[in-house]
């Protein structure tokens, strides 16, 4: 769901997370309205659309039930990344990488923007420069989260399971801020909803 401006960027976020030894992306046609970006099971919908002034530069939210991701969504927001500070390609790989990385279950290794660079995109930071790209830590820790077995799967499974909605332009759907990064700005957000069913959202805020 992303438009021309942004393949190069998906495949390259793409082709780095498949560098993994326990999954595989594949890019696929998109299956919502990128405004929207409404979730689909057993998919991550990635999209870009000029969301508006609403704070956030990029955002991910991630269906969880049990130990299993379900679904996911990914949003670039254009409005920011018109602007000269973040029309840049080290700031559009960094934000996609991040975003697409909470989707697959991995959390930020760093949330101090005035820490060195760690060299992975899970890191925050005010200079993407060095941080566009995973590192050996994000690899080691999806052979960690993809290790355990069992008989069940959420690939490919039909849409509309879900009934928890998310709206990423009105705040008081995201649930409760359950970090803060160095900015003292919340980082990540929790919903809960009845059968164990819960939402992450993992923000990157613009600087306005």
């Amino acid at each position: 769901n992303v438009s021309s401006i942004w393949d190069s960027y998906l495949s390259t976020t793409a082709s780095d997370w498949s560098i993994s030894n326990v999954l595989d992306t594949t890019i696929v046609a998109g299956n919502t309205n990128p405004k929207n970006c409404k979730a689909v099971t057993g998919r991550v919908e990635v999209c870009n659309s000029k969301y508006g002034n609403n704070g956030w530069l990029g955002i991910a939210s991630i269906w969880a039930n049990g130990e299993h991701i379900t679904q996911g969504t990914v949003k670039m927001n254009d409005t920011y990344f018109g602007t000269v500070k973040y029309n840049t390609s080290a700031w559009r790989n960094l934000v996609m990488c991040q975003e697409v990385g909470h989707t697959l279950g991995l959390d930020h290794q760093d949330e101090n923007f005035s820490n060195a660079n760690l060299g992975t995109c899970m890191d925050y930071t005010n200079d993407p420069s060095t941080n566009q790209h995973p590192n050996t830590h994000d690899y080691d820790m999806l052979e960690t989260i993809y290790a355990h077995l069992d008989i069940s799967t959420t690939i490919r499974q039909s849409a509309a399971n879900s009934k928890a909605e998310i709206d990423h332009n009105d705040r008081s759907t995201w649930g409760k801020a359950i970090r803060t990064a160095s900015d003292g700005k919340p980082s990540l957000f929790l919903r809960e909803f009845p059968k164990g069913e819960k939402i992450f959202t993992f923000v990157i805020w613009a600087e306005e």
